[in-house]
């Protein structure tokens, strides 16, 4: 079977939810041509393929690819599609796409051996192949690590998928329900090793928590480390664990860690406690101490506009950067991030929501405070323009957008960052949708 596997976004990393499809489909001898189309300005050559599937990992990705698989319905109607990842359920179904949801990858070998329409969520551990890279583009091509007077290639892998924890904002809950499992010792090792390979210096762990099993997550970083004592890691880890477990961190560093992103959230603890984030603002001060010590930096995300939001929150949380020495740390998208409630969420139950808009694929839910609503538009329109700028100057420009009081100074320096700034939950730029349309 001819089968085509296509990415529209992944963080800018080298598509991994390529790579790993793409060995299981092989060893069942299937012919399998991959395209990352945030990389390939190429439109996809329909003509060719049997059969089309899309990762769609995240909300981005997801509403990326409707937009293309729209596209390739309305000139190849009868071309099996299917959706695959953690997003997979939801959207597509209207066009007749088959969604497969979660630990995806048996679902996708029985889809191409019968190509029906069909719809299958599987959470069960799984055991994976080593991801095949071999046609994928070459990670010059992606995201870098710069700071500290370097720049780095990255590469991107999984120790593991689902969570052991139910915020209720986020997406993972919905599909594994505080299941988690890990994708391999072993696999993780040589698919690290391949990427050192091609030239990866440092890579990045997407693991939705980084210690839902710490000794298992330690371990891999060790035998890394030991096979490739110059590499570097980022990992993402809970504020919660990063307290919880407050005397790894050093250890993590001596191993290569060397960048930690954690979802702070916002400032906010009656919005903490309603998402169920399991931390306060008190406990992200805290955590942003811990790993001053063991020096390793923090990349906080956010979620500066809820149902919840009151009007003076935006500054409350730049002033907390700027107590923190946090200004430089943060990418302008982070301050921007309004709370998309997809299909399933936790949060959907609550009387804030509103109707659900399948075209965008959340819940609107709207601000009782107009003036919110406004600061959401002014803040993303600003961190939308500030694509391709120097971050600081765009924080800068929000923070003289909405501050009364002047912009704080920030030592220069460089801080360890990715240069891919936008984010798996922020809607996609207008030059994402119009290169899909093309």
């Amino acid at each position: 079977m001819r089968i085509l596997l296509v990415s529209t976004y992944e963080l800018g990393h080298q598509p991994l939810h390529l790579a790993s499809p793409a060995a299981r489909l092989r060893q069942h001898g299937h012919d399998v041509w991959v395209v990352d189309l945030s990389v390939d300005g190429e439109a996809i050559d329909a003509n060719w393929p049997e059969a089309i599937a899309y990762s769609v990992p995240m909300h981005t990705a997801l509403r990326l690819a409707i937009e293309s698989a729209a596209g390739i319905r309305a000139t190849h109607p009868v071309v099996p599609i299917a959706f695959y990842g953690l997003y997979a359920g939801m959207g597509g179904g209207e066009l007749g796409i088959s969604q497969l949801v979660g630990e995806y990858e048996p679902a996708l070998i029985e889809w191409a051996g019968a190509l029906s329409p069909r719809v299958r969520a599987d959470v069960s551990q799984q055991k994976f192949l080593v991801p095949d890279r071999t046609d994928l583009a070459p990670l010059s091509t992606y995201a870098r690590l710069v700071g500290r007077g370097r720049e780095r290639r990255v590469g991107y892998v999984e120790a593991s998928h689902g969570c052991r924890h139910r915020c209720r904002h986020c997406p993972i809950p919905a599909v594994y329900d505080g299941r988690y499992r890990i994708t391999g010792m072993q696999t993780v090792r040589v698919d690290i090793d391949q990427l050192v390979e091609a030239g990866a210096e440092h890579v990045t762990f997407g693991d939705s928590d980084f210690l839902n099993a710490p000794r298992y997550s330690l371990d891999v970083l060790k035998a890394s480390h030991l096979r490739h004592p110059d590499l570097t890691f980022d990992v993402t880890v809970k504020v919660s664990h990063i307290l919880d477990h407050r005397g790894l961190w050093p250890e993590m560093a001596s191993v290569g860690v060397v960048m930690v992103v954690s979802a702070f959230e916002t400032t906010n603890d009656r919005i903490l406690a309603i998402l169920d984030k399991g931390h306060t603002a008190a406990d992200m001060a805290e955590a942003v101490e811990i790993l001053k010590r063991a020096r390793i930096e923090l990349r906080p995300s956010w979620l500066p506009f809820t149902p919840w939001t009151e009007p003076e929150d935006f500054a409350r949380m730049l002033t907390f950067l700027a107590e923190q020495d946090l200004l430089d740390s943060v990418d302008p998208v982070q301050l921007s991030i309004r709370l998309l409630v997809p299909y399933g969420s936790l949060l959907a139950d609550r009387p804030e929501m509103g109707e659900y808009d399948a075209s965008r694929l959340s819940y609107e839910w709207v601000s009782p405070y107009p003036e919110v609503e406004q600061m959401q538009e002014r803040v993303a329109a600003l961190a939308e323009a500030g694509i391709g700028q120097p971050p600081l100057a765009t924080t800068q420009t929000i923070w003289e957008n909405v501050m009364t009081r002047p912009f704080p100074p920030v030592p220069a320096r460089q801080r360890l960052r990715l240069t891919e700034s936008w984010f798996c939950c922020s809607e996609p730029t207008h030059q994402q949708l119009v290169s899909i349309r093309n």
